[in-house]
Protein backbone atom coordinates (compact mmCIF):
# COMPACT_ATOMS: atom_id res chain seq x y z
CA UNK A 1 0.00 0.00 0.00
CA UNK A 2 1.43 3.80 -0.81
CA UNK A 3 1.86 5.55 1.90
CA UNK A 4 -0.63 8.78 2.94
CA UNK A 5 0.03 12.36 1.90
CA UNK A 6 1.60 14.10 4.65
CA UNK A 7 -0.22 17.72 4.83
CA UNK A 8 1.64 20.48 6.24
CA UNK A 9 0.68 24.01 7.32
CA UNK A 10 2.58 27.04 6.29
CA UNK A 11 3.98 29.03 8.77
CA UNK A 12 2.17 32.02 6.33
CA UNK A 13 -1.61 30.45 7.01
CA UNK A 14 -1.27 32.00 10.35
CA UNK A 15 -0.11 35.87 9.44
CA UNK A 16 0.06 38.33 11.45
CA UNK A 17 1.06 35.07 14.24
CA UNK A 18 4.17 34.31 14.81
CA UNK A 19 5.87 31.45 13.46
CA UNK A 20 5.39 29.62 16.79
CA UNK A 21 1.83 29.65 16.57
CA UNK A 22 1.76 27.44 13.13
CA UNK A 23 3.41 24.85 15.43
CA UNK A 24 1.12 24.96 17.81
CA UNK A 25 -2.62 25.27 15.64
CA UNK A 26 -0.91 22.49 13.16
CA UNK A 27 0.01 20.30 16.35
CA UNK A 28 -3.75 21.14 17.63
CA UNK A 29 -5.43 20.56 14.59
CA UNK A 30 -3.43 17.40 13.46
CA UNK A 31 -1.75 18.26 10.54
CA UNK A 32 1.46 16.69 10.03
CA UNK A 33 3.88 19.17 9.95
CA UNK A 34 4.56 22.69 8.58
CA UNK A 35 6.28 24.51 6.15
CA UNK A 36 8.81 27.15 7.16
CA UNK A 37 8.22 30.29 5.64
CA UNK A 38 11.41 32.43 6.16
CA UNK A 39 10.81 35.95 6.03
CA UNK A 40 11.62 39.15 8.43
CA UNK A 41 10.23 37.71 11.68
CA UNK A 42 13.38 36.56 13.79
CA UNK A 43 12.25 33.21 14.85
CA UNK A 44 11.31 31.96 11.11
CA UNK A 45 15.41 33.17 10.82
CA UNK A 46 16.33 31.16 13.16
CA UNK A 47 17.47 27.48 12.55
CA UNK A 48 17.96 26.16 16.62
CA UNK A 49 14.85 28.50 17.92
CA UNK A 50 12.65 26.76 15.07
CA UNK A 51 14.15 23.43 16.00
CA UNK A 52 13.11 23.62 19.62
CA UNK A 53 9.21 24.67 18.39
CA UNK A 54 9.08 21.44 16.21
CA UNK A 55 10.43 18.86 19.15
CA UNK A 56 7.94 21.35 21.50
CA UNK A 57 4.88 20.49 19.53
CA UNK A 58 6.17 17.01 18.41
CA UNK A 59 5.58 18.53 14.33
CA UNK A 60 8.65 18.26 12.20
CA UNK A 61 9.61 20.52 9.69
CA UNK A 62 8.69 19.01 6.15
CA UNK A 63 9.81 22.04 3.73
CA UNK A 64 11.35 25.36 4.23
CA UNK A 65 10.34 28.33 1.89
CA UNK A 66 13.22 30.25 1.00
CA UNK A 67 12.84 34.02 1.82
CA UNK A 68 12.28 35.21 -2.08
CA UNK A 69 9.58 37.51 -1.15
CA UNK A 70 9.57 41.30 -2.05
CA UNK A 71 8.94 42.00 1.39
CA UNK A 72 12.06 39.41 2.69
CA UNK A 73 14.58 40.68 0.12
CA UNK A 74 17.46 41.48 2.71
CA UNK A 75 16.19 38.29 5.25
CA UNK A 76 19.44 36.61 4.98
CA UNK A 77 21.20 39.30 3.28
CA UNK A 78 20.73 40.86 -0.04
CA UNK A 79 22.38 38.20 -2.12
CA UNK A 80 19.73 35.87 -3.43
CA UNK A 81 22.66 33.12 -4.13
CA UNK A 82 24.07 32.62 -0.65
CA UNK A 83 20.40 32.83 0.50
CA UNK A 84 19.08 29.76 -1.63
CA UNK A 85 22.11 27.53 -0.44
CA UNK A 86 21.43 28.52 3.42
CA UNK A 87 17.89 27.70 3.16
CA UNK A 88 18.31 24.51 1.61
CA UNK A 89 21.18 23.82 4.58
CA UNK A 90 18.26 24.74 6.93
CA UNK A 91 16.20 22.60 5.50
CA UNK A 92 19.06 19.24 6.15
CA UNK A 93 19.51 20.95 9.71
CA UNK A 94 15.72 20.46 10.21
CA UNK A 95 15.30 17.06 8.68
CA UNK A 96 12.95 18.74 5.89
CA UNK A 97 12.27 17.26 2.52
CA UNK A 98 12.44 20.51 0.18
CA UNK A 99 12.78 24.09 -0.36
CA UNK A 100 10.40 26.13 -1.94
CA UNK A 101 11.86 28.72 -3.72
CA UNK A 102 10.34 31.02 -6.56
CA UNK A 103 11.96 31.83 -9.89
CA UNK A 104 14.73 34.96 -10.24
CA UNK A 105 13.53 38.08 -10.94
CA UNK A 106 14.51 39.70 -13.87
CA UNK A 107 16.49 42.41 -12.34
CA UNK A 108 18.86 40.03 -10.10
CA UNK A 109 20.85 39.26 -13.14
CA UNK A 110 23.25 37.28 -11.68
CA UNK A 111 21.47 35.22 -9.80
CA UNK A 112 19.28 34.36 -12.81
CA UNK A 113 21.68 33.55 -15.53
CA UNK A 114 22.87 31.00 -12.74
CA UNK A 115 20.09 30.15 -11.24
CA UNK A 116 19.00 26.61 -12.62
CA UNK A 117 23.15 25.68 -12.71
CA UNK A 118 23.11 26.19 -8.91
CA UNK A 119 19.21 24.25 -7.60
CA UNK A 120 20.96 21.69 -9.84
CA UNK A 121 24.35 21.64 -7.72
CA UNK A 122 22.44 22.24 -4.50
CA UNK A 123 20.21 19.00 -4.96
CA UNK A 124 23.64 16.76 -6.32
CA UNK A 125 25.08 18.08 -2.99
CA UNK A 126 21.94 17.26 -0.70
CA UNK A 127 18.88 14.91 -0.41
CA UNK A 128 16.50 17.99 0.02
CA UNK A 129 14.62 18.56 -3.27
CA UNK A 130 14.66 22.23 -4.42
CA UNK A 131 11.18 22.76 -5.99
CA UNK A 132 10.73 25.59 -7.88
CA UNK A 133 7.35 27.82 -7.81
CA UNK A 134 4.88 28.93 -10.60
CA UNK A 135 4.52 32.44 -10.01
CA UNK A 136 2.25 35.16 -12.07
CA UNK A 137 2.61 38.04 -13.91
CA UNK A 138 2.24 41.79 -12.65
CA UNK A 139 -0.88 43.69 -13.75
CA UNK A 140 -0.26 46.55 -15.83
CA UNK A 141 -2.23 49.06 -13.34
CA UNK A 142 -0.72 47.13 -10.58
CA UNK A 143 2.71 48.39 -12.51
CA UNK A 144 1.92 51.65 -13.91
CA UNK A 145 -0.87 52.92 -12.69
CA UNK A 146 -4.49 53.56 -14.32
CA UNK A 147 -5.20 54.42 -17.73
CA UNK A 148 -4.38 54.01 -21.89
CA UNK A 149 -0.60 55.38 -21.19
CA UNK A 150 0.02 52.35 -18.84
CA UNK A 151 -1.35 50.21 -21.07
CA UNK A 152 1.02 51.33 -24.25
CA UNK A 153 3.50 50.97 -21.58
CA UNK A 154 2.89 47.81 -20.64
CA UNK A 155 2.58 46.40 -24.22
CA UNK A 156 6.50 47.94 -24.86
CA UNK A 157 7.73 45.79 -21.81
CA UNK A 158 5.91 42.32 -24.06
CA UNK A 159 2.53 42.45 -21.79
CA UNK A 160 -0.72 41.99 -22.61
CA UNK A 161 -3.73 44.44 -21.03
CA UNK A 162 -5.62 42.22 -18.48
CA UNK A 163 -2.74 39.64 -18.19
CA UNK A 164 0.28 42.00 -17.45
CA UNK A 165 3.84 41.32 -18.09
CA UNK A 166 6.28 38.83 -16.25
CA UNK A 167 8.81 40.09 -13.29
CA UNK A 168 10.67 36.47 -13.45
CA UNK A 169 13.03 34.80 -15.22
CA UNK A 170 13.22 33.16 -17.35
CA UNK A 171 8.91 33.48 -16.95
CA UNK A 172 6.74 32.28 -13.94
CA UNK A 173 6.19 29.43 -15.17
CA UNK A 174 9.30 27.15 -13.96
CA UNK A 175 8.54 24.63 -16.60
CA UNK A 176 10.20 26.47 -19.19
CA UNK A 177 13.60 26.28 -17.47
CA UNK A 178 13.17 22.55 -17.19
CA UNK A 179 14.14 21.82 -13.36
CA UNK A 180 14.46 18.97 -11.74
CA UNK A 181 11.30 19.49 -8.80
CA UNK A 182 8.31 21.75 -9.38
CA UNK A 183 6.55 23.55 -6.54
CA UNK A 184 2.49 24.04 -7.67
CA UNK A 185 0.75 27.15 -6.27
CA UNK A 186 -2.92 26.69 -6.82
CA UNK A 187 -3.50 30.38 -6.08
CA UNK A 188 -0.75 31.81 -8.23
CA UNK A 189 -2.62 29.76 -11.27
CA UNK A 190 -5.86 31.40 -10.59
CA UNK A 191 -3.45 34.95 -10.74
CA UNK A 192 -1.92 33.87 -13.85
CA UNK A 193 -4.75 32.41 -15.76
CA UNK A 194 -3.12 29.62 -16.19
CA UNK A 195 -4.78 26.13 -16.62
CA UNK A 196 -3.59 24.07 -13.47
CA UNK A 197 -3.98 20.75 -14.79
CA UNK A 198 -2.02 21.23 -17.42
CA UNK A 199 0.55 23.04 -15.98
CA UNK A 200 0.70 19.96 -12.82
CA UNK A 201 0.73 17.42 -16.23
CA UNK A 202 3.53 19.46 -17.48
CA UNK A 203 5.64 19.29 -14.56
CA UNK A 204 4.99 15.36 -14.41
CA UNK A 205 6.99 13.14 -11.79
CA UNK A 206 8.96 16.54 -10.74
CA UNK A 207 5.78 18.08 -9.01
CA UNK A 208 7.04 17.26 -5.33
CA UNK A 209 5.05 19.89 -3.51
CA UNK A 210 1.46 21.21 -3.71
CA UNK A 211 0.69 24.65 -2.08
CA UNK A 212 -2.99 23.75 -1.72
CA UNK A 213 -5.03 27.17 -1.88
CA UNK A 214 -7.54 28.46 -4.37
CA UNK A 215 -8.68 31.60 -6.04
CA UNK A 216 -10.88 33.13 -8.28
CA UNK A 217 -8.24 34.77 -11.37
CA UNK A 218 -8.51 38.57 -9.53
CA UNK A 219 -5.20 40.49 -10.15
CA UNK A 220 -4.08 39.63 -6.47
CA UNK A 221 -3.26 36.22 -4.48
CA UNK A 222 -6.06 35.63 -2.73
CA UNK A 223 -4.39 32.28 -1.10
CA UNK A 224 -8.48 31.46 -0.64
CA UNK A 225 -9.09 28.35 1.27
CA UNK A 226 -9.74 25.44 -1.46
CA UNK A 227 -13.20 24.65 -2.64
CA UNK A 228 -13.52 28.70 -2.26
CA UNK A 229 -12.46 29.92 -5.75
CA UNK A 230 -12.15 28.62 -9.37
CA UNK A 231 -9.47 26.29 -9.44
CA UNK A 232 -9.56 22.74 -9.61
CA UNK A 233 -8.47 21.97 -6.83
CA UNK A 234 -10.18 18.44 -5.87
CA UNK A 235 -9.14 17.23 -9.14
CA UNK A 236 -5.54 18.03 -8.46
CA UNK A 237 -5.49 15.86 -5.17
CA UNK A 238 -7.35 13.42 -6.33
CA UNK A 239 -4.92 12.66 -9.31
CA UNK A 240 -1.94 13.38 -6.83
CA UNK A 241 -3.42 10.50 -4.34
CA UNK A 242 -4.19 7.97 -7.59
CA UNK A 243 -0.39 8.30 -8.99
CA UNK A 244 3.24 7.93 -7.48
CA UNK A 245 3.13 10.85 -5.60
CA UNK A 246 5.85 11.53 -2.89
CA UNK A 247 5.81 14.77 -1.83
CA UNK A 248 4.04 17.07 0.58
CA UNK A 249 0.85 18.82 0.26
CA UNK A 250 1.15 22.16 2.39
CA UNK A 251 -1.75 24.27 3.18
CA UNK A 252 -0.94 27.96 2.31
CA UNK A 253 -4.13 30.17 2.98
CA UNK A 254 -4.96 33.23 3.93
CA UNK A 255 -6.67 33.80 7.42
CA UNK A 256 -5.47 37.36 8.05
CA UNK A 257 -9.03 38.48 7.97
CA UNK A 258 -9.96 36.11 10.72
CA UNK A 259 -11.27 38.52 14.01
CA UNK A 260 -10.79 35.83 16.91
CA UNK A 261 -8.89 32.44 17.30
CA UNK A 262 -12.12 30.21 16.99
CA UNK A 263 -12.43 32.00 13.08
CA UNK A 264 -8.73 31.19 12.36
CA UNK A 265 -8.80 27.54 13.71
CA UNK A 266 -12.10 27.28 11.62
CA UNK A 267 -10.67 28.08 8.56
CA UNK A 268 -7.10 25.80 9.54
CA UNK A 269 -9.55 22.84 10.16
CA UNK A 270 -11.50 23.23 7.20
CA UNK A 271 -8.95 23.35 4.73
CA UNK A 272 -7.66 20.35 6.33
CA UNK A 273 -10.40 18.42 6.23
CA UNK A 274 -10.92 19.26 2.70
CA UNK A 275 -7.00 17.97 1.83
CA UNK A 276 -7.86 14.66 3.90
CA UNK A 277 -11.02 13.75 1.58
CA UNK A 278 -9.87 14.66 -1.58
CA UNK A 279 -5.59 13.21 -0.81
CA UNK A 280 -7.53 9.40 0.08
CA UNK A 281 -5.66 6.67 -1.32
Amino acid sequence: MRPAIKVGLSTASVYPLKTEAAFEYAARLGYDGVELMVWAEAVSQDVGAVAKLSRKYDMPVLSVHAPCLLVSQRVWGANPIPKLERSVRAAEKLGAQTVVVHPPFRWQRRYAEGFAEQVASLEDSSDVQVAVENMFPLRADRLFGAGQTSVERMKRRGGRPGIGVSAFSPSFDPTDANHAHYTLDLSHTATAGTDALDMMRRMGSGLTHLHLTDGTGASVDEHLVPGKGTQPVAQVCRELAAGDFTGQVVLEVHTSAARTEDQREAILRESLEFARTHLVR
